[in-house]
């Protein structure tokens, strides 16, 4: 009988996993960057036609991030000799500079603490995975992708957005959602609250689905 593998993953809406880590940019570890939002993002391994293509994705939106207040941080089970070769070619081969720190994983200490190794698909390399922790180091969305497939770099943009819309105005966002549309209102929560609904100038398809401009 094939033995069960066991996966440990973070939780939404618990302190994301602390770790200390070298990286190309030097040591560092995860809860000193409190304060701000950060998104971790792994890659299968250096040297590869797809994760190429999105490590310089990922430098192109690097300065939104930052100016959204967060840190982008790669990772992958190579060392740093590998990763500084690699983001030494990308620029020589490809003009393009990669502006944020890579940890290097060899252990997979980082990759087992968020679920990153996946055997179905390698036990050696770590699927694309993208965390989304907040500034007090809560984590607050996550993406798995195959090793096959490139991620979409404007979904990462518009997740963080949504976070910190969320977050700002306590409101949540609906399918779709785009910075500037309409987000959804809380839903009442007593009888009372739901009959007073239709007065507050929100736009409302129901009494528990109503919209408002920000």
């Amino acid at each position: 009988m094939e033995e069960n593998t066991c996966i440990t993953l973070p939780v939404l809406g618990e302190p994301a996993p602390d770790f200390e880590a070298v990286t190309t940019h030097g040591p560092m570890k995860l809860s000193s960057l409190k304060g701000k939002w950060v998104v971790l993002f792994s890659h299968p391994a250096d040297f590869t036609p797809v994760c190429t293509t999105e490590f310089m994705a990922f430098a192109k939106i690097h300065d939104e991030l930052k100016s959204l207040n967060a840190q982008l941080l790669g990772l992958s089970v190579d060392s740093i000799s590998a990763h500084l070769a690699w983001v030494h070619a990308i620029k020589e081969k490809m003009g393009v500079e990669i502006p944020f720190p890579i940890i290097e994983d060899l252990t997979m200490k980082v990759s087992q603490k968020y679920g990153m190794i996946h055997p179905g698909q390698s036990n050696t390399a770590a699927v694309r995975t993208v965390f989304f922790i907040d500034d007090k180091g809560i984590m607050r969305a996550m993406f798995y992708y195959p090793l096959q497939n490139g991620r979409f770099m404007p979904e990462i943009i518009r997740m963080i957005k949504a976070l910190q819309t969320t977050d700002k105005f306590k409101v949540s966002t609906p399918a779709n959602w785009q910075p500037g549309d309409k987000v959804v209102v809380p839903p009442p929560k007593t009888a009372a609250e739901m009959e007073k609904r239709p007065t507050e100038g929100y736009e409302c398809k129901d009494w528990y689905l109503c919209f408002k401009k920000i």
